[in-house]
């Protein structure tokens, strides 16, 4: 089948995979567009996972405060160069992330973040929860997993579905950005204020 230039613009703009890239995508692929869109994608999910370990020095800190000033989200989001650090598209990623962090609330980073104390604490009434439901005590430890695991989709801000588009995480956001900018983009810390909160 001829692969033509169309066809290789479509698929351009589907993925921001580089046009020889798409082309041989197309050709391997024997014109089969998903096909092409999954082979592009396997490739730039292998390379960010390369990528991950490279120094992120650079990048932006990026503020928001929610219409009405009752929210405001700081956010330190890093790549590898200043050249990726000014485009429009990484700006836009900081940006994203900084409105879902103000909508989202999460607490942590990562799940690597919550302290050991807080597992145990959550543990504790994830189980007591459960014998209280009368679950047989031979599952209530796999239950207390399966809602720790929610727990932490709930307050991480990497394990939280992505508030543009919850099929995808804020990890998956981020995996997919490292493919597009071909650096490692690292969100390094935010804070979130919400005015009244710690007041009670």
């Amino acid at each position: 089948m001829e692969i033509t230039t169309v066809m290789v613009k479509e698929l351009r703009q589907a993925t921001s995979a580089g046009v020889l890239d798409c082309r041989k995508a197309l050709e391997a692929a024997a014109g089969d567009f998903e096909s092409a869109v999954a082979s592009l994608r396997e490739k730039g999910l292998a390379a960010a996972a390369k990528r991950a370990g490279r120094q992120a020095s650079e990048g932006c800190v990026e503020a928001y405060v929610h219409p009405g000033s009752r929210v405001a989200v700081l956010l330190e989001l890093n790549c590898e160069t200043d050249f990726v650090a000014r485009t429009d598209d990484f700006r836009a990623l900081a940006h994203d992330l900084v409105l879902h962090i103000a909508f989202a609330a999460p607490r942590y980073l990562t799940r690597e973040d919550v302290s050991e104390e807080v597992i145990e604490h959550e543990r504790a009434i994830y189980r007591a929860q459960a014998l209280e439901e009368g679950k047989p005590e031979h599952i209530v430890d796999r239950i207390v997993e399966g809602r720790l695991e929610k727990f932490y989709q709930q307050v991480c801000l990497m394990g939280q579905p992505f508030v543009k588009d919850d099929d995808r995480t804020v990890q998956d956001l981020i995996t997919e950005a490292v493919a597009k900018f071909g650096e490692n983009i690292v969100p390094r810390r935010f804070v979130r204020y919400e005015l009244g909160e710690n007041l009670g």
